[in-house]
């Protein structure tokens, strides 16, 4: 799918570039994902003039331990974000717009976006039985100057 669901896992809440770098760090990182997308969503293409630096993170297991590392920092329009993050979304209770995009972006029904909800819901049981996480931000130095 052109446009998925990340969930994070539960012990990996809270981490991100933010956390751990400077402001001015963070706003050289986002500055630099903005410029790459040219005014446009990263993933939709959709023209924005407000979009959102999100960082892409994988997750693995390694002899049983968590690894969380950034993979990129892309910039997404506000409705794209807002499928990334669907667990977020659902709490703030702006579900069916999040919905809409899915489908439209994916050319999928809603039973297709039901099933790769499922599936996402799946993956995140399964990293929410790892302990302990690590962080790799070796891909950061990528995005500084």
């Amino acid at each position: 799918m052109k446009l998925d669901f990340e969930l994070v896992p539960d012990g990996c809440w809270g981490y991100n570039l933010r956390s751990v770098l400077k402001k001015e760090g963070w706003d050289a990182i986002r500055k630099s994902a903005y410029a790459r997308a040219d005014g446009r969503c990263m993933i939709c293409g959709a023209p924005s003039s407000r979009l959102e630096a999100h960082e892409v993170w994988s997750y693995s297991v390694v002899e049983g331990r968590g690894v969380q590392k950034l993979e990129n920092v892309i910039a997404l329009c506000p409705a794209c974000h807002a499928v990334v993050h669907i667990g977020r979304t659902q709490l703030k209770g702006d579900v069916c717009a999040a919905e809409e995009h899915f489908m439209r972006v994916n050319g999928v029904t809603y039973a297709e976006y039901r099933k790769a909800l499922g599936e996402a819901n799946k993956k995140h049981s399964e990293l929410n039985r790892i302990g302990e996480w690590s962080f790799d931000l070796s891909k950061l130095k990528e995005f500084l100057p």
